[in-house]
């Protein structure tokens, strides 16, 4: 058996292979203990390698894992698990976004990463979520009930929940707000896309993968292209790194 663990800001996850396929996965908040969160989850196999990614999986390193990989390779990996032919993968996680160019052979050609803010992130959609008085799971869905949005200008986290929280003193109705949210997020994928160029088959993973808003946008904006995402998104990182564990020792 072979186990990968994704260490990311908010959430721990682990995919666990065995014969080529996957056979388990756990997700749980990261809490204020992640390492100690990610032994008890692992406390379940006896892989014969564990392999880290994500922002834990250097610390991960020297406690559990016995090899570690960057997010972007592992999110390359994962996604060509999934769908064997896809040539660019979006991944929006809760403190980063990255969109990964693919060569034929699934080789990473190039990638574009914010990591510097909250920025067009899990977390800040929660946050302005939180703002408009939205839970996060029904952030998206309100989002699709409105047919207009509002312009939001900035990306800085601070200056956009300004900007809500005057619209919504301002008498906007809170669905054409949360609109426009989803909306700037789009645009900054789409902008790091058009940077790096994109083929045919795009998988979208990571946690906002699973907000409908963002989804159907991106379908919408990208219409050249056909979007994708597997069953559990947030893993595909995971799932990677357990991939790459195979792969070391073949």
């Amino acid at each position: 058996m072979f186990v990968g663990i994704d260490l990311g800001s908010r959430t721990v996850k682990v995919a666990a292979l065995e014969d080529g396929c996957l056979v388990d996965q756990q997700i749980v908040e990261s809490g204020f203990d992640p390492h100690g969160q990610a032994r008890e989850m692992l406390g379940r196999y006896r892989p014969d390698r564990v392999v880290a990614t994500g922002y834990g999986r250097h610390l991960a390193r020297k406690h559990f894992a016995d090899e570690v990989i960057t997010e972007i390779k592992a999110h390359a990996l994962g996604a060509r698990y999934h769908f064997p032919d896809c040539t660019t993968v979006v991944d929006i996680g809760g403190q980063d976004s990255k969109v990964i160019s693919l060569g034929a052979n699934g080789r990473v050609i190039n990638f574009q990463m914010n990591d510097k803010c909250a920025a067009g992130t899990g977390k800040f959609l929660e946050i302005m979520a939180a703002s408009l008085g939205y839970r996060l799971d029904e952030f998206g869905l309100a989002a699709l009930e409105s047919e207009q949005e509002v312009a939001i200008n900035s990306m800085c986290t601070v200056f956009a929940e300004s900007e809500v929280i005057t619209l919504k003193n301002h008498g906007s109705p809170p669905a054409d707000i949360a609109r426009g949210v989803h909306l700037s997020v789009v645009n900054r994928i789409t902008a790091m896309l058009g940077r790096i160029g994109f083929g045919k088959s795009i998988v979208f993973s990571g946690g906002v993968a699973r907000n409908p808003c963002i989804v159907r946008m991106l379908r919408q904006r990208l219409d050249t292209a056909r979007i994708e995402s597997p069953v559990a998104p947030d893993i595909v990182g995971a799932l990677g790194a357990a991939l790459y564990a195979g792969q070391t020792v073949q």
